[in-house]
């Protein structure tokens, strides 16, 4: 998209539905049309009518990325009706929270997922269906509600806690297909194939800024990185996004010189890009144009680096996407200078309407943006720290509450990390500060590998980084674990470690 729409509207109402029998979506049913996605689209919508739902209802899903999965987003919002998706890869205890946390009146899922449940993980006045009670009838036309009311509540994975509920309304939701499709250059020709999950905010923000742009959305879900490179060739994909995890086993992976030509745009979130992981990017997709994005749920995406600044600052996250405010603020409230580190702030209308039921967590996360904020109202609070260099650009530096005290010095595990990873004895570490009674905390290193190549990662770190930065030890794994959306699950390798 080239131009810009800055006026939200219902999130069925996407541009991109009025393009015909131009391919909307590409799954193991075949291939629908826009018109299709439309029609479905307004007959699901008026199946959930028919239930008899007071509006704002929480209706979940439960589901693989099934046609059903991909034309809920849409359709619930129709009916006036409230999304909540769950990831399909988390288990019945997780589901059942999520379903008395959300107050959920209706559960759609499948029939093997629905026998995991046990008594009491579907509360009272929740009802489940199957995806085949979904029958097809009258169909909804779009909606012209307030774009501010809520459409949707995403769970965050939990991995430091319980998931808790992100409240996205309309606007939210169309603002960011809108920024995306228009900052990533999307096109009718497009094809983007979707990997992530459509709970993950990334993930769903793929189709929908797919749709936007009047282009094809491929589902898949897959078991291995080879799944991924065989359905690359299959729909002819131009498009694909990953979290690092994702990469690493993508380059671990044989791609045919044909296959890996047909990508020619790569977005990464979720986790910051090593300059290996960059390299090997760009070696193995020359190609391709690549995307390195950074975001919370709760400001849903925050920045972006074009393409072309990739190669001369690989450690940076870029600037705002379009309709987002990033700001740099000291402990003080004012506005941070050139390299000068403070909290990134986020505002402006992509920030949502926070936590849900839960107003002690949203006064702590969503609070007043600064005086000399341009947007202001509310603005979301990351608590991750940043540096803005004189060109505008973000560097990332580390959460707060992830930062490592040691010997009265603050250390970003993040630095830890990429420099773990710089000289190849390991492609994934992740840096912990474990108790020490000499130091207040030490830095442990857990990566994937044998150790045989520690002795020279060991010497190697001595070259690159001050004595204080120096991780005291390292534990070797095999698989490091990672959480429902595919990133490095941080809480359960430290839960691992101090065990």
């Amino acid at each position: 998209m080239s131009v810009l729409d800055p006026i939200p509207r219902p999130i069925d109402t996407l541009p991109g539905c009025g393009r015909g029998d131009a391919v909307a979506l590409i799954d193991r049913a075949g291939k629908l049309d826009f018109d299709g996605l439309e029609r479905l689209t307004g007959e699901v919508a008026a199946w959930l009518a028919a239930q008899g739902y007071a509006p704002g209802a929480r209706v979940a899903s439960w589901l693989p990325k099934t046609r059903l999965a991909c034309v809920l987003p849409l359709a619930a919002p129709r009916a006036g009706l409230v999304h909540v998706p769950i990831n399909p890869m988390l288990k019945r205890a997780q589901v059942g929270h999520i379903l008395a946390d959300s107050g959920a009146s209706a559960l759609l899922t499948q029939a093997g997922r629905l026998e995991t449940l046990e008594k009491g993980d579907i509360p009272d006045g929740c009802v489940s269906f199957l995806e085949a009670d979904v029958s097809a009838g009258d169909a909804l036309p779009p909606s012209s509600g307030d774009p501010d009311t809520l459409a949707a509540i995403l769970y965050t994975s939990g991995s430091t806690g319980r998931p808790k509920g992100v409240m996205l309304s309309h606007a939210n939701l169309w603002l960011g297909a809108i920024s995306v499709a228009h900052y990533l250059a999307l096109t009718p020709d497009d094809r983007v194939l979707g990997v992530l999950p459509l709970s993950f905010d990334y993930g769903q923000n793929q189709l929908f800024s797919t749709w936007a742009a009047g282009a094809s959305y491929a589902p898949l879900d897959y078991l291995t990185a080879r799944d991924v490179v065989k359905a690359v060739e299959r729909v002819g994909a131009t498009t694909l996004a990953g979290v690092p995890p994702l990469w690493v086993q993508l380059l671990e992976s044989e791609w045919p010189d044909a296959v890996a030509s047909r990508l020619k745009r790569l977005t990464n979130s979720g986790g910051a890009l090593t300059a290996p992981l960059i390299a090997g990017l760009r070696t193995r997709f020359p190609q391709a144009d690549l995307y390195p994005m950074y975001g919370l749920t709760e400001a849903f995406r925050s920045t972006y680096l074009a393409p072309e600044l990739v190669a001369a600052h690989p450690d940076s996250i870029g600037r705002a996407i379009p309709f987002a405010e990033v700001m740099v603020v000291r402990p003080d409230g004012t506005q941070a200078g050139a390299d000068d580190s403070g909290e990134l702030v986020h505002a402006g209308p992509l920030v949502a309407q926070g936590y849900w039921r839960d107003a002690e967590r949203t006064a702590q996360r969503f609070r007043l943006a600064p005086a000399w904020s341009v947007s202001g109202g509310m603005a979301v609070w990351s608590g991750d720290t940043v540096v803005m260099d004189g060109d505008g650009l973000l560097r990332f530096v580390g959460r707060d509450d992830e930062m490592i005290k040691s010997a009265g010095n603050r250390i970003s595990p993040t630095e830890i990390e990429e420099a773990v990873v710089a000289g190849g004895e390991t492609v994934e570490a992740v840096a912990l500060g474990v108790h020490d009674p000499r130091l207040g905390q030490a830095i442990v290193v857990v990566a994937r590998g044998d150790g045989t190549r520690e002795a020279e990662l060991r010497a190697r770190l001595r070259r690159d980084l001050p004595s204080f930065q120096q991780p005291l030890r390292y534990e070797w794994r095999t698989e490091l674990p990672r959480n429902a959306n595919g990133k490095l699950d941080r809480a359960a390798i430290k839960a691992d470690l101090t065990s």
